[in-house]
């Protein structure tokens, strides 16, 4: 009971930082994004042949039901036909099969650049 008293109110103020007691160290991540050039999703292109990029790519990874959903989670952002994986995976295996998801999709003229980093369960 102790522990629903005080995760309910942490979801609710959704914060689930205050049931726990930590925060999550984000801070070279968060400045590694506000540099303008570096792809963030806001910046998805809207052109038919990168949302379709895009939108392949995305298929191709939530169709893999092996990954965990931090992988599931992963941004994929198209840009000009320049793919960028960003966003924490479980481990170096995920980062790859995602990698080569999206190498398969664009084909051996595009390119992917993977920004994505490694989070293990247990941190």
């Amino acid at each position: 009971m102790k522990i629903a008293s005080i995760l309910v109110p942490a979801l609710l103020c959704g914060s689930w930082v205050v049931a726990y007691g930590q925060q999550p160290d984000n801070t070279a991540v968060n400045k590694r994004d506000r540099d303008r050039s570096e792809p963030t999703a806001d910046q998805q292109k809207s052109n038919v042949s990168d949302r379709d990029l895009t939108k392949r790519i995305r298929q191709s990874i939530m169709g893999d039901k092996s990954l965990s959903t931090y992988a599931h989670n992963v941004k994929v952002i198209s840009q000009n036909g320049v793919v960028t994986l960003k966003g924490p995976v479980r481990s170096e295996e995920e980062k790859r099969a995602i990698e080569s998801k999206a190498m398969d999709v664009v084909g051996s003229g595009g390119k992917v650049n993977n920004e994505m980093s490694v989070k293990p369960e247990h941190q």
